[in-house]
């Protein structure tokens, strides 16, 4: 068993202190928030709190510890963890620029501690069979990707919340969920080269957008299409083309309570066939994943390579979506 501290009990914490309820191999025993709600959010679970996250690097009860900060935080404190012998599991973004990102993974090397992200979607099973079936040459080359990822849980928050700042998160809909949409197109495509972006704010009054548009060109010539909205209700959409058929997921309702899939598959000169994949917990697949890996019982599934690309593929996006035009990654 892990012991982990939890840090940040705002909406996505909670989610995770409920999901480990359940897990025979990484336990919360210690959460972290500054605000006293959040420290009341995790007692109510049975932990033990603080206000510092500098009690968790000091506990030697601590085996690891959760990130579900603001992501601007996310690099200082993936460092301070590595240097206190911490394994980590960071919440999406791991980080928003490829300095922080080479500064992260340079001390999680050097200290030879664990890394984990909190990409969920990609321990979703009917994404493991896309990506298996793909990868067997079922569906031939893989051509395109087009994904979408909405929502509008943020329309309830305060207009001062950190997760609406343009300073803190300038690409709203990027950080909310389009970056799941990133990590699954680079985890079936490979290594991202180029990207457009076009943000807008059209159904809020988001000062960092509610509406994203994106196009990433890959270096073996595949492109995805991705969207990302905060003034819709929830749309999860996610199919791969290729040369001899395709594969769609729809989500039935948020993966933050998931109840199911339905997944259709078409090859060439057959008709359409759909099938129900069964609610699954995906979130909590992730962290048992990363304390495996902790334990030495199995590698993480998420290679560092490709967190780096993920992040230096957010950064480019970002810079898309201010400057208009075509940027490299």
């Amino acid at each position: 068993m892990i012991n982990a501290a939890i840090v940040g009990l705002g909406w996505w914490g909670r989610t995770i202190a409920r999901d480990l309820r359940q897990s025979d191999l990484i336990r919360p025993v210690l959460g972290i928030d500054p605000l006293e709600g959040g420290r009341q959010v995790a007692s109510e679970f049975g932990l033990r709190t603080s206000a510092r996250f500098e009690d968790a690097l000091e506990d030697p009860s601590v085996d690891a510890v959760i990130l579900c900060s603001p992501h601007r935080f996310h690099a200082d404190q993936i460092v301070a963890a590595a240097k206190a012998g911490k394994h980590i599991f960071c919440e999406k973004p791991l980080c928003t620029t490829g300095a922080e990102v080479e500064r992260a993974i340079a001390a999680v090397k050097a200290a030879g501690v664990q890394l984990g992200i909190g990409h969920e979607r990609r321990f979703e099973p009917s994404v493991i069979d896309l990506r298996k079936r793909f990868e067997e040459g079922e569906f031939g080359t893989a051509l395109l990707m087009e994904a979408n990822f909405s929502q509008d849980k943020f329309l309830a928050l305060p207009p001062d919340n950190w997760r609406l700042s343009p300073t803190e998160s300038p690409v709203g809909p990027l950080s909310a969920t389009g970056i799941h949409l990133v990590d699954l197109s680079i985890a079936v495509f490979g290594r991202p080269k180029e990207v457009w972006a076009r943000l807008a704010t059209r159904g809020s009054s988001f000062a960092n957008g509610d509406t994203l548009a994106i196009t990433i060109g890959f270096e073996n010539g595949a492109t995805a299409l991705l969207s990302a909205i905060l003034a819709t209700p929830f749309v999860g959409r996610f199919a791969v083309y290729g040369s001899k058929g395709w594969m769609e997921i729809r989500d039935r309702t948020h993966p933050e309570n998931p109840t199911g899939w339905d997944v259709t598959t078409i090859h060439r000169g057959e008709e359409p066939v759909t099938v129900f994949a069964p609610p699954h917990p995906a979130v909590r697949d992730n962290l048992e994943s990363f304390a495996q890996a902790v334990m030495g019982k199995a590698p993480y599934p998420v290679r560092l390579e490709e967190m780096e690309a993920n992040v230096r593929t957010f950064e480019a996006i970002t810079r898309s979506a201010a400057s208009g035009r075509i940027e490299p990654v």
